[in-house]
């Protein structure tokens, strides 16, 4: 990966011309490094990787951090796709571009890996040049031109466990002549999954906790929601014949002994929360099954000798899910009510809502899956000339981006349909029976067989489960429509060379909507569905966007004292957004060569971002995100927030006893767009500066070092704010915005929190960049030719990732991971050595994730324990061999070969295998192989 070495993002193909666009900017010229900091992963490096996508080479970029979602994503994720979030700044500040047009899906791992000629990473805010979501940075990818044959490819790849395995083919072909030329072809890759029961590190469920002297202490444990159920009873004496529950057995919430009906409480014993917990890690998988077909063609025409057709199609289908563990029942969350008049009921109380809870682990009905199938279309076509003779060009063209994304649901129940069997029951001539009124014989109601949901897992129980089972479907759909006019030449000269212009105009047309099975629609009232959980809301929005933008570039000096060349670059794009408004952003950037091999640049940008559709538009949807109640395990006498802790938002203290455990870490949420939680959103606006050097040594050639400066600043961030933090915030004042979103049970115990889409304050983050390229003559040991040697090095170092909150005080990212904003080790780095000689190649790639820092799992009452976590590196290698008599070259490869293991971030600091799966490997040492054949 090279920072040094910048290409053009469009090239006109039908002649050959002196002058390109180079990424981050809207102007032709002769220079390929501009003030614009550029880092390109080229074909070369692409095939050597051995990736079948290209999500993993991109996020191993040192620039990356916080939280972009990969296949290793499964709670949470199981769509197979690869985001990208360069500075931490989160996908939707980072623009993903094919040949410098606009992409509906921001799933990289849809861009066929096999017609990528580059990828251009530009690290600098880009607004002014590609409006809205430029943000952090944008990516390119710069598709094969002029290809002349075909090549067909087959690949292997196995972990050394033997699971994870994948099968990929790809099949291109080029024709080219004086008129024109068109490439096209297929891709196909399927991955296995792999289980978490597979890796020692995410084969149970570990959990760090403070200890009475404030250190962390881990326990293997897991859910309260155990397959023997976990009943919760009632304070007073309201059991069977008024006796005392709590005294009766000495504790708070009991569960079935294995191996009984739990139709008697002497089937009953205290609950242990480390020994009864259940262990759900080994029904996860730690990479999601996932296969995907993309289908591409890029063809251009000559008209005339001025005027050029272009046509760019590219299709992809992603067949993938998530496997989780099966369904965590629990009546208060889910509005389950179990009589008291329940034939298998021993406890003589109601349980569900306006009463007491109770849990269970549906074991009976099998894992829940989460199959999606998404399918994206882009087609960019449009016409591209010169006027005459002179150098003023001109490109009128059309972008347009279906996406539809179908998810089923398996191992989820609609409770509905179960009333009446947890309703009252009798038995009737020794036949149990469904009854409208306890102990009514005639109120019998037909078909209807009670249900013993004491004891979930026995046969009968699993059956009467499985008869109201439902696959809950969900459609999402997604439409943009963009129309663009450019027009780019030289205005006029300067002693130093021509000034040019660039100048264009855009409309670009945004469009979703979701429907969703009756049964998952969430009930705003009770803030559940038929299902439980796995609820959602269907929205259908759209926003318009119509633009202006203007690029000047002109030479100052060149070839004087001091000023090999002076250059002053300035942008500016005016927006319009029928949802936010309007705006205006510019840029000013410098380059500076005081002498012919050494470039000083600078770029201040304003940045701008309107909210999109999805922050927008989202529907409500249900989740279990890891939460800590800051209200749980005080100390007797401890003073509480007022409000924070009430059966009510706004309420007054709880009772000194505390509120118990929330099981698992885990709270019931309602995550939403803007809109369905009735809010409005503001665009976020700031600014980005970038200044750095980059040398050249006429000297020692093929020798690069860059060296940057960033910053960046952002108000009104828009972002999906977590449990965790509302809880916090509330907490520390009882006043804050944020407290209506808790919803508390009367015993204080967490109903809801909802999760919206909002403007949550001011963002800061700077660092730096450094890149170093080095490629090394051919030369000669011991009389021999011994090729020739490359080597490179990338790394970014985060000085600062403050975030301020409204009612919180500022708190810092850098080098720490949250569960809002992610994982930012302050250094990340990439190094890699390659050699060639003839017909072998070889190549070792490290990769380098740094120290970071996270809290634990409870706050404790000494505060939450403090854990380290160190850095870790990754070293990947590869062997080639072309056979040219044959056309055919042979890759093997070791990902991970010294198979390091993620370090434990425990469960309820992450929700996916006890680590970070954003930023670690969990597969380890996979191998691999390649055979290519080109006709």
């Amino acid at each position: 990966m090279s920072s040094a070495a910048v290409f053009a993002q469009d090239e006109d193909t039908s002649e050959r011309l002196d002058t390109i666009v180079v990424t981050g900017s809207n102007i032709r010229r002769v220079d390929i490094e501009t003030a614009n900091p550029v880092l390109t992963i080229d074909r070369a490096q692409i095939q050597k990787s051995g990736k079948l996508t290209v999500g993993d080479l991109v996020q191993d970029l040192p620039a990356i951090a916080g939280q972009a979602t990969n296949p290793q994503v499964n709670n949470g994720g199981g769509t197979g796709a690869s985001g990208v979030s360069l500075r931490g700044l989160g996908t939707n500040r980072t623009l993903i571009l094919i040949d410098g047009q606009r992409v509906i899906n921001n799933d990289v791992n849809q861009i066929p890996a096999s017609v990528i000629e580059r990828i251009d990473v530009l690290l600098d805010g880009a607004s002014s040049t590609y409006g809205s979501d430029a943000i952090a940075g944008v990516v390119n990818f710069i598709m094969r031109k002029d290809y002349q044959g075909a090549e067909f490819a087959l690949d292997y790849g196995i972990s050394d466990r033997d699971d994870g395995e994948r099968t990929g083919a790809s099949f291109t072909f080029g024709q080219s002549t004086d008129r024109g030329s068109v490439v096209a072809g297929i891709n196909y890759n399927k991955f296995e999954a792999v289980g978490a029961g597979g890796r020692e590190f995410s084969r149970s469920a570990l959990y760090l906790y403070s200890g009475p002297d404030g250190l962390g202490q881990v326990f293997a444990s897991g859910s309260s929601r155990v397959p023997t159920g976990r009943v919760f009873l009632p304070a007073g004496n309201v059991g069977p014949g008024g006796i005392n529950l709590r005294e009766r057995f000495g504790c708070t919430s009991v569960t079935r002994i294995a191996g009984t009906n739990g139709t008697s409480l002497d089937n009953y014993r205290c609950y242990d929360a480390v020994g009864d917990a259940y262990n759900f890690q080994p029904e996860n998988v730690i990479l999601v099954p996932q296969e995907r077909t993309n289908l591409f063609a890029l063809a251009n025409y000559k008209l005339t000798d001025n005027v050029e057709a272009y046509l760019k199609t590219f299709v992809n289908r992603t067949s993938s899910a998530s496997l989780i563990a099966p369904y965590p029942l629990d009546s208060l969350g889910n509005g389950i009510v179990t009589s008291a008049d329940n034939l298998y009921n021993p406890f003589g109380v109601d349980f569900g809502p306006g009463a007491t809870n109770l849990t269970a682990r549906l074991t009976g009905t099998g894992q829940r899956i989460n199959s999606f199938d998404t399918q994206t279309s882009q087609f960019i076509g449009g016409l591209r000339g010169s006027f005459g003779d002179t150098s003023w060009r001109w490109d009128i063209n059309a972008n347009y981006g279906h996406l539809t994304q179908d998810s089923y649901t398996t191992g989820y129940l609609n409770f509905t349909q179960l009333a009446a069997a947890l309703g009252p029951s009798m038995l009737v001539n020794g036949v149990p029976t469904c009854v409208g009124t306890a102990g009514d014989a005639s109120t019998a109601i037909a078909g209807c067989t009670p249900l013993n949901i004491f004891e979930q897992d026995s046969a009968q129980s699993t059956a009467t489960f499985l008869t109201a089972q439902s696959a809950p479907f969900q459609n999402f759909l997604a439409t943009s429509r963009e129309a663009t006019a450019n027009v780019n030449g030289e205005l006029f000269d300067l002693p130093a060379g021509p000034v040019s212009l660039a100048v264009g105009a855009l409309y670009r047309k945004d469009y979703s909507n979701l429907l969703a099975d009756s049964t998952i629609i969430l009930n705003p009232q009770t803030g559940t569905c038929d299902l439980g959980t796995a609820c959602t809301t269907p929205l259908t929005g759209n926003l318009s966007t119509k633009e202006v933008y203007a690029e000047v570039f002109a030479p100052i000096l060149s070839d004087v004292p001091f000023a090999h060349s002076l250059n002053i670059d300035v942008g500016l794009r005016y927006s319009k957004f029928n949802l936010a408004g309007n705006t205006t952003n510019s840029k000013i950037a410098i380059e500076w060569r005081p002498i012919e091999d050494l470039l000083v640049r600078g770029t201040v940008s304003e940045v701008f971002r309107a909210p999109n559709v999805s922050e927008l538009f989202a529907g409500a949807a249900s989740d279990a995100p890891p939460a800590q109640d800051p209200c749980q395990g005080y100390l007797p006498g401890q003073q509480l927030g007022i409000g924070a802790c009430g059966p009510q938002t706004g309420a007054t203290n709880i009772p000194a006893t505390g509120i118990e455990e929330q099981p698992n870490g885990q709270v019931n949420g309602i995550a939403s767009g803007a809109v369905a939680a009735g809010f409005s959103l503001k665009p976020e606006s700031g600014k980005s500066f970038d200044f750095g050097v980059v040398y050249d040594p006429s000297w020692l050639e093929g020798f690069s070092i860059s060296a940057d400066y960033y910053r960046i600043y952002l108000n009104d961030t828009i972002t999906g704010i977590d449990a965790q933090t509302v809880l916090t915030l509330c907490y520390t004042d009882p006043n804050s915005p944020y407290c209506p979103f808790i919803s508390r049970f009367p015993d204080g115990q967490i109903d809801t929190i909802l999760e919206p889409t909002v403007n949550l304050g001011r963002l800061d983050t700077s660092g730096f960049d450094l890149g170093v390229n080095y490629r090394l003559p051919e030369f000669e040991a011991f009389g021999r030719n011994i090729g020739r040697f490359a080597v490179g090095m990338n790394a970014t170092y985060i000085q600062e990732f403050d975030n301020s909150i409204p009612g919180a005080d500022r708190f810092s990212n850098a080098g720490a991971f949250t569960t809002l904003f992610g994982n930012f080790p302050r250094v990340r780095a990439t190094g890699n050595v390659n050699w060639d000689m003839g017909p072998f190649e070889a190549g070792w790639n490290m990769r380098f994730v740094g120290n970071t820092k996270a809290i634990g799992a409870d706050t404790g009452p000494l505060g939450p324990p403090f854990l380290a976590i160190g850095g870790v590196t990754y070293h990947d290698f590869n062997f080639g061999y072309t056979a040219e008599p044959i056309n055919t070259q042979f890759q093997i490869g070791v990902d991970n070969a010294f198979d390091k293991q993620p370090p434990l971030y425990y469960t309820g600091i992450t929700v996916n295998a006890n680590t970070d799966v954003r930023t670690y490997d969990t597969v380890g040492r996979f191998f691999w192989a390649r055979a290519t054949v080109k006709f």
